[in-house]
């Protein structure tokens, strides 16, 4: 499929649309568009969007875990919320939070906010997300999923140029059985994956 200069491609496994690695936009161009964001940690509106994810992972969170924030971007605000519900969340983002001292450690939890439609290689990102994770975790995902071929020219999230890869919620559900984790989707745009407790 073409749209706008674009070749958007499809695994026939997943059922992910992704972009033509020939065109994704360059480490500077990445980061540019990363900076126009004004994703405040103090800002209500972002925080009730983070919200969608939040709520439900605290739901299902025994007390005073540890977490990773990953992909958290220059306003970890999600990361802050869950701080302030009592659970310890370290940062990692490639471009702002570049220190791969988190990436050592392993989680009860990992959280992946509008981040994972700028992986290049998402098989490889899951890989090293479900070896951060101990027995039992959860991962939780928030990204648009996509929906009817239809409306994928003229959607609005395909535009931003750093967004490479487009999920729906069967590929969620087909990762989660490449790895062995149950997946929930509790809202819309958001899946729980659930790594199964150790033998």
């Amino acid at each position: 499929m073409a749209v706008d200069g674009r070749d958007y491609w499809r695994c026939p496994r997943c059922q992910a649309r992704f972009m033509d690695p020939a065109q994704w936009p360059d480490r500077q161009a990445e980061y540019a568009r990363y900076c126009e964001h004004d994703n405040r940690v103090d800002d209500p509106r972002y925080r009730r969007f983070l919200a969608k994810l939040a709520d439900p992972l605290l739901q299902r969170l025994a007390p005073r875990r540890s977490g990773l924030d990953y992909g958290c971007g220059p306003g970890p605000a999600l990361a802050a919320m869950l701080a302030e519900a009592g659970h310890e969340v370290a940062l990692y983002d490639p471009f702002f939070y570049p220190d791969p001292a988190p990436l050592s450690r392993r989680y009860d939890f990992i959280t992946c906010t509008e981040t994972a439609e700028h992986f290049h290689r998402p098989a490889a990102e899951l890989e090293r997300l479900d070896a951060l994770l101990r027995p039992g975790g959860v991962l939780g995902i928030m990204t648009a999923f996509q929906s009817d071929d239809d409306y994928f020219a003229g959607w609005h999230y395909r535009r931003d140029p750093t967004h490479v890869v487009f999920y729906r919620e069967a590929t969620l559900r087909a990762l989660a059985g490449r790895f062995g984790w149950s997946c929930e989707i509790p809202a819309k745009d958001v899946a729980l994956m659930h790594k199964p407790e150790g033998p």
